[in-house]
C-alpha cells in the first residue's frame, strides 16, 4: 500500500472581502491537512481580473 501526502488548498478569489464562509472553509482545510502531517496551501485565484477588488488580496493575507 503506497503512502500519500495530504496537501490541501483554499483558493479564494479577490474579487470581494472574506466572510465567515470563506474562514470556515479555510480552516477546515488547514485542519483537515495538519491532522494528517500534510500542507496547507493557499493560492489566490486571480483570473478574473476585470472584477478583482482593490486592496482584497491583502485583506485575504492579512485575514
Amino acid at each position: 500500500m503506497s503512502q500519500t501526502h495530504v496537501r490541501t488548498r483554499f483558493a479564494p478569489s479577490p474579487t470581494g472581502f472574506m466572510h465567515i464562509g470563506n474562514l470556515r472553509t479555510a480552516l477546515y482545510e488547514y485542519l483537515t491537512a495538519k491532522s494528517a502531517g500534510g500542507d496547507f496551501v493557499l493560492r489566490i485565484e486571480d483570473t478574473d481580473q476585470e472584477r478583482q477588488v482593490e486592496g482584497a488580496i491583502e485583506k485575504i493575507y492579512s485575514t
